[in-house]
């Protein structure tokens, strides 16, 4: 077997759906097979891949384990010599999962490899690479500064704009797509399950380099990546404060704990500067007739993290799923965590 993909679903089942008919519809030409990890949602999407897609493997987890550890589910289940972690908000494009694929065959030095990823109306997503988290660019982080300046090493997004054919080496690739040989993954020992969302790719990608390997950015490969799921004011909270204290565990887990206390006080700088910047916005805004509660919102729940006022992880970080059942067709049986 070539080619595992890996697809976490957590009520997400209408998106879980759409790529699997992408897949189908763009199937790489290598022996392959799709694995289907439920991180306790229990949203029908099992019976949905039994009535619609009964070649897929489904597996189903006890509780939400977090996507650290529902990928890692997956990738003990998986038989592939290459691992696809795909997100289930993402549309495959013809060939893009075969060129990723001969990219790690053309280069043995590389460990993983990642597409180009598109926003639902075709623009460029410049999330799908990012530098490895320092002080400095965590401190300077902004839209702007990223328009402004795209090619400074800041930001690790240099390679969107260079025209050049072939793969770019790059720092960090997103989880959207990620393509792993299966021996760099095993040494590496997978996805750290101490992140339970957020960062666990670009911690992964870090582990991949100390071990030696190179990530390699392929344009040539086309992936759309619809990204967040909801709109509502309470996840969206979630996801702002929940991504510092995923970064915040990178600086700790790999830069040690003065590192780790140097982010959150950048940080609270950052929001501590920002924030009188995003009221006048917002006044100015009101008077106008317009709106900028959420940024107000979102600076303000981040200080608050940077204080040690907020907290929103996750209670079972890194815990098991107990014993979840494994169905490949029409055969179901008990599967152990690795």
């Amino acid at each position: 077997m070539e080619l595992s993909i890996i697809i976490v679903n957590w009520n997400s089942a209408a998106y879980v759906r759409q790529c699997l008919r992408s897949l189908a519809r763009h199937a790489p030409t290598r022996s392959h097979e799709i694995i289907i990890v439920d991180s306790g949602s229990f949203d029908a999407c099992g019976e949905m891949l039994a009535r619609e897609f009964p070649t897929a493997i489904f597996v189903q987890s006890s509780d939400n384990i977090g996507f650290a550890s529902a990928n890692n589910l997956g990738a003990a289940r998986a038989q592939g010599r290459h691992l696809l972690f795909l997100n289930p908000d993402t549309e495959v494009h013809a060939g893009a999962l075969d060129q990723l694929l001969q990219t790690l065959d053309r280069h043995p030095g590389a460990g993983l490899t990642g597409a180009r990823l598109l926003n639902a109306d075709g623009s460029l997503q410049t999330s799908c690479l990012q530098a490895f988290p320092t002080l400095l660019n965590q401190l300077l982080d902004s839209d702007v500064l990223y328009r402004a300046l795209p090619l400074s090493p800041l930001w690790g997004i240099a390679a969107l704009s260079d025209q050049s054919p072939g793969p770019k080496p790059v720092e960090v690739i997103s989880g959207a797509c990620l393509l792993v040989r299966r021996a760099v993954f095993e040494i590496v020992k997978g996805f750290d399950q101490r992140f339970f969302m957020y960062s666990e790719d670009l911690d992964l990608c870090y582990r991949v380099k100390q071990a030696g390997f190179d990530r390699l950015y392929d344009p040539a490969a086309f992936i759309t990546h619809h990204g967040g799921g909801s709109s509502n004011s309470a996840r969206s909270m979630f996801s702002v404060v929940m991504t510092r204290e995923s970064v915040c565990r990178f600086f700790s887990l790999n830069r040690g704990p003065l590192a780790a206390l140097g982010y959150r006080v950048t940080t609270g700088l950052a929001a501590f500067v920002r924030l009188p910047l995003v009221l006048g916005l917002g006044m100015v805004k009101r008077k106008s007739g317009g709106k900028n509660y959420g940024a107000v919102k979102k600076w303000f729940a981040i200080l608050r993290w940077s204080l040690g006022l907020e907290s929103w992880a996750a209670q079972k970080t890194g815990s098991a799923a107990g014993t979840p059942v494994v169905r490949s067709g029409n055969e179901i049986k008990p599967s152990c965590v690795a």
